[in-house]
């Protein structure tokens, strides 16, 4: 004789059925208790039919609710780089959220390639998520940008909704990110405590954040007096090696009266930082160093760097929060920036 409890034989996996028997509750606030739904379920409730589902072993069939519902409870998210601290602070804003939503975050890389941004945004697409974030600037010239819109709109005619963060490259909903108007702002701040003359380190040509942000440090600097020749904008990795690789070009080539050099990100600026260093030099001293961003890291190397201030994890937040029909998030605009001044930019007296 086979034992047997709650109906079902050891062999056989409980069901959702089998624990709300055994909580004793219908099957629909099983239902809502276990798989996620915003529906509030009385907290006496969920707490039996928690107790109940780990008596049983039971875990939920998620590729059969994907089928019924036409989607899951987890959130797609893709960004450029997991190991940049912008990413993982932007991941780290979309996984707090989505906790309170009682959802599921998934990640992905796409090492900011088009084609396998591409392949990834089709393979997510083939397992229902809820929601897919893309938090990766992408290059201008890009032969997958139709094949991506048309594969991102297929997703949300079956259901699913999209959201882009940091610039509106495709017709969906959007967290812009003020990247132009914070690199003017800190060009003019820089001006304002006395650089004249500047240099660049950015991104490959063609990535789209990296030139907004370049295009406004240029409108900033015409503004209010500084110089920036084109022989010293430097192209290079879009990250810390990048960022090092560009400064050490920079004084291998004499600065020849540079004053303060401008990197497209934090993670740039801090490879920067480090060149200065390794040439003998004193960052903030020999020649001053600005980034964007803030990233939490900043605060802590030596000097403290200048930058412009991203709310990473409320862009995060944000995404999802629009991913999911709240009306605040739609209504709230670009995410403002914010000139942060620290040591690295001591300023000159004129």
């Amino acid at each position: 004789m086979t034992e047997t409890g709650i109906g079902t034989s050891k062999s056989t996996p409980a069901t959702l059925h089998d624990v709300a028997r055994e909580a004793g509750v219908s099957l629909a606030t099983a239902s809502r208790s276990l798989n996620g739904s915003t529906r509030k379920v009385n907290d006496e409730y969920r707490k039996r039919v928690l107790d109940a589902a780990a008596r049983l072993d039971y875990s939920p069939n998620l590729s059969a609710q994907a089928v019924a519902r036409g989607t899951t409870t987890t959130v797609a998210l893709l960004v450029a780089d997991i190991a940049d601290p912008y990413f993982s602070s932007i991941a780290a804003g979309v996984v707090a959220e989505a906790d309170h939503e009682r959802l599921i975050v998934t990640m992905a890389a796409t090492e900011r390639d088009p084609e396998r941004e591409f392949e990834l945004v089709r393979t997510l697409r083939g397992q229902r998520p809820r929601v897919m974030i893309l938090a990766g600037s992408r290059p201008t010239s890009d032969p997958t940008e139709g094949a991506l819109g048309e594969e991102l709109a297929a997703y949300e005619r079956s259901g699913g909704r999209v959201v882009l963060i940091s610039r509106n490259e495709f017709d969906f909903r959007t967290v812009i990110v003020e990247n132009t108007a914070g690199a003017e702002a800190l060009a003019r701040e820089l001006v304002g405590i006395g650089y004249r003359r500047f240099a660049v380190i950015t991104g490959g040509e063609g990535l789209r954040t990296a030139a907004d942000r370049v295009e406004g440090f240029r409108a900033g600097l015409a503004a209010a007096g500084g110089t920036l020749d084109d022989e010293h904008v430097v192209r290079a990795a879009f990250t810390r090696d990048g960022g090092y690789d560009g400064m050490r070009q920079l004084i291998e080539s004499g600065l020849d009266g540079i004053e303060l050099v401008f990197a497209a990100n934090d993670v740039m600026a801090v490879g920067a930082l480090s060149a200065v260093r390794d040439a003998g030099l004193t960052p903030g001293t020999d020649v001053a160093v600005a980034g964007f961003d803030d990233i939490p890291t900043v605060r802590d190397v030596t000097p403290a760097l200048t930058t412009v201030r991203v709310p990473l994890e409320e862009l995060g937040r944000r995404a999802l929060r629009l991913a999911l029909g709240d009306e605040t998030a739609s209504s709230e605009g670009a995410v403002r920036t914010e000139v942060v001044l620290r040591e690295s930019t001591p300023g000159i007296t004129l």
